[in-house]
């Protein structure tokens, strides 16, 4: 029924009469011609429900179709209305990085040029003039990141007032990256009625917060489950737990058994280890793009990464999201992400719209706390589960069970009379050798913690001058020893009232000479 509902969408926009007249021949779905063959299944769902002015939450996985999920949509609430673009936009786009919002854009203008719905994107790291003269014209659609959208509203060139169909896309990566401020800022610029559509990937409480601020009685559309992380099952999962030293030579080989002139996407966690590694592996075409790079540079490493000039793209978690080119073989995650989610969201690059894909994760020993998520990963999307992976989880990577950083090694844990007893009748100086005490599973100092032996460093330090005064007493000093040890105290003690008297010598000094101050000021006056 929804699907059937879809159609009836699609067919009312594509045989509407404004834009039968802006297509060459009236019979001929210009959407058809943009190459749109059936709707996804989020588009499916969510079509009927935004075409009916209703708010829209729709939660689904990455590569599903939700760019022209809310794009149709808004083309059809445009028509419906006929705003004059001098007054303004009447559909705003927020995106939470700059590649997302050109792919936005790029898919708007492919979908709405037939129906002369004219588009612009705003983004930061690009020159302000020729996106100014565009508003200056007049747009119906506006794509745009909430930092640049802020500066454009303060220099008070664009106008919101006319907003009635506000999307925020990729909204869980807009709150990751602390965008909440500027598109709370930019709302306030909108008008109260409005329709307001919200698609993410994954639905977190941050989103749900924002979403019962911005959104008035919206309806949910969800593909797939929500509580649980769900990767692509047509994704081909490889996991190899190794060694940082061993990673290098692995991707050669993963390289060397690719087709020639496939599309790889590899990422890398750090700026450094980007550059270094696409210069490592230029001889294979290899390029970077990272959040250093500026927009002009990064455009062309993916003009050239979409036409395969440069087959392999290494990349940060800037492309992570957002990044929709059809044709990529392999992802390979050079570094693990710092959370599960990003994961998901990486190997997505790969497998979308029905293709399929591989992904080759490298895990190391620094990765083990998400050893125990990313197994929920691999068996929930029907995948081979390493052995080592469950070794890894069973020593406790990711448990939910939080590693104490100061906890000292089991050798060495217990209660007081356990390591009395344990030592009992040993030298002192066998028990733990210099450096070797109180060291933890992470190299450093140890201390005693008081959660797990009831005592403290500071206790213990105590008991141990108790132990060497009454150690100190036990023996019976010589006579000599002794009788040095007199005339060094009796000599500091000499010292000691030597300080005392000179100091309160000096107190007078300067109490006598404030007197004489004084007494002077008195009698000039």
């Amino acid at each position: 029924m929804a699907e059937r509902a879809s159609r009836d969408s699609v067919r009312a926009f594509s045989t509407s009469p404004c834009v039968r007249k802006s297509t060459r021949c009236g019979h001929t779905l210009f959407i058809q011609r943009a190459g749109f063959a059936s709707p996804t299944p989020i588009q499916a769902q969510s079509w009927p429900i935004a075409m009916q002015s209703q708010d829209v939450v729709a939660i689904a996985k990455t590569g599903s179709g939700k760019t022209l999920g809310y794009l149709l949509p808004g083309f059809m609430h445009i028509k419906r209305l006929q705003n004059s673009t001098r007054n303004g936009p009447t559909v705003l786009v927020l995106a939470p990085t700059r590649e997302l919002a050109t792919q936005i854009l790029d898919e708007a203008v492919k979908f709405g040029r037939s129906a002369r719905i004219s588009c612009t994107c705003l983004y930061g790291g690009a020159p302000k003039g020729p996106q100014l003269r565009d508003l200056d014209r007049g747009v119906d659609v506006v794509v745009a990141t909430p930092g640049r959208l802020n500066d454009i509203l303060e220099m008070r060139r664009v106008s919101l007032k006319q907003v009635s169909y506000l999307v925020l896309d990729e909204a869980d990566r807009m709150l990751d990256m602390g965008f909440e401020p500027q598109i709370r800022k930019i709302v306030k610029e909108i008008p109260h009625r409005r329709q307001t559509l919200m698609y993410t990937a994954t639905w977190p409480k941050e989103v749900r917060r924002i979403a019962d601020d911005l959104l008035v009685h919206p309806v949910h559309v969800t593909i797939g489950s929500v509580d649980e992380l769900v990767a692509n099952s047509a994704i081909t999962q490889h996991v190899e737990v190794i060694t940082p030293s061993e990673k290098l030579r692995r991707l050669e080989q993963i390289l060397r058994s690719q087709d020639s002139g496939s599309k790889v996407l590899i990422f890398c966690t750090t700026k450094r280890m980007c550059d270094q590694l696409a210069r490592t592996l230029t001889r294979h075409g290899a390029s970077a793009i990272h959040g250093d790079k500026s927009q002009s540079e990064r455009e062309k490493v993916l003009n050239n990464f979409r036409s395969g000039r440069s087959p392999i793209l290494v990349a940060t978690d800037v492309a992570a999201r957002g990044l929709d080119i059809k044709d990529i073989r392999v992802v390979i995650n050079y570094d693990f992400p710092t959370g599960v989610e990003d994961y998901v969201h990486r190997i997505g690059r790969t497998g979308r719209a029905g293709a399929t894909g591989v992904a080759y994760t490298f895990f190391c020993d620094q990765d083990s706390k998400y050893a125990s998520d990313l197994i929920k990963i691999l068996e929930g999307a029907n995948q081979k589960v390493p052995r080592d992976l469950e070794d890894m989880a069973s020593r406790g990577g990711g448990r939910g069970r939080k590693r104490n950083r100061w906890a000292s090694r089991p050798d060495w844990g217990g209660s007081r009379s356990e390591l009395d007893s344990r030592y009992s009748g040993r030298d002192a100086s066998v028990r733990s050798p210099r450096g070797s005490r109180g060291r933890d599973d992470y190299g450093g100092r140890g201390r005693y913690d008081g959660e797990t032996d009831g005592r403290s460093r500071r206790s213990a330090r105590g008991r141990s001058r108790s132990r060497s005064r009454s150690d100190s007493r036990s023996r019976s000093p010589s006579p000599k020893r002794s009788r040095r040890h007199e005339a060094t105290r009796s000599r500091t003690k000499s010292r000691s009232r030597s300080r005392t008297k000179s100091r309160s010598r000096s107190r007078s000094r300067s109490r006598s000479y404030t007197r004489n101050r004084r007494a002077s000021r008195s009698r000039s006056r």
